[in-house]
């Protein structure tokens, strides 16, 4: 069975919480665990489309790309960032094939729907996933790892969510768990404390209430779509678990159907 491995955009960004991760898949890999790995990358296109002058424009919590944008975000994201993992995944002795979700038809968009009025150009929400060449890489031994691009119509490249990108990917494949390691240890209450189980209806509920705020709502909603995909487990842990999460299936906390 085959984990699908979502890695944290602000974690990525700490260079030590960034290794601790690292060493995490590269253990797990090591142990004879099957992963995929997606990523996003979203500080380093900040800091991109900063240095160009480019303005960066959000609304409803995602991206508005233009052209100027996709461009930087594609180069980021399938380029410098994807890259930059291989690299470090192989001082670890792990030989890792990086692609983009717009590789084999793998991820497949439709244009998002404008946001309260609002064109987000090059965004798209996930309508397709084809785990073909994912198989193939797993089988000719490598370790993929998937830059949050997709394909749209007529040959057009979207930016897509990574944990929306994640989920759809862990659904395709029938993977076992879906694993987010990211830089907090799990889904807090109200009172901040980490939720070690969670059921989907009450996820559901917790995402609804203030208590769920900033990155997590996009982790917490596409763990459930996991879930309702057919996902039995789904992992949220921070740095003290990325080892454990993924070579005992232990996590800040652990989302299941019910």
């Amino acid at each position: 069975m085959i984990d699908v491995v979502k890695l944290g955009g602000s974690l990525l960004e700490n260079r030590e919480l960034r290794q601790s991760a690292l060493e995490a898949v590269a253990s797990a890999w090591t142990s004879g665990k099957r992963s995929i790995v997606v990523h996003g990358g979203g500080k380093r296109i900040d800091a991109m489309l900063a240095a160009l002058d480019i303005p960066k424009k959000v609304q409803g919590g995602l991206r508005v790309t233009d052209a100027e944008t996709l461009d930087v975000v594609v180069s980021i994201l399938s380029g410098l960032v994807n890259k930059t993992l291989v690299a470090e995944l192989r001082a670890r002795g792990i030989l890792a094939s990086g692609i983009s979700g717009a590789d084999g038809d793998t991820l497949w968009a439709e244009f998002h729907e404008a946001v309260e009025g609002v064109d987000l150009g090059f965004v798209g929400r996930i309508v397709r996933c084809d785990p073909k060449l994912l198989t193939a890489v797993l089988g000719a031994g490598f370790l993929p790892l998937v830059a949050s691009v997709a394909l749209g119509r007529d040959g057009t490249l979207l930016n897509v969510n990574a944990d929306a990108a994640a989920s759809a990917l862990a659904g395709a494949l029938g993977a076992r768990r879906l694993v987010f390691l990211t830089d907090v240890e799990g889904v807090k209450d109200a009172d901040g404390n980490v939720i070690p189980r969670l059921e989907a209806r009450a996820a559901k509920s917790l995402l609804a209430s203030p208590a769920v705020t900033g990155g997590m709502k996009p982790k917490l909603r596409s763990a459930l779509e996991a879930l309702e995909a057919g996902v039995s487990e789904v992992l949220i842990a921070g740095p003290s678990l990325h080892r454990a999460a993924l070579l005992e299936g232990k996590g800040g906390t652990h989302l299941v159907t019910a």
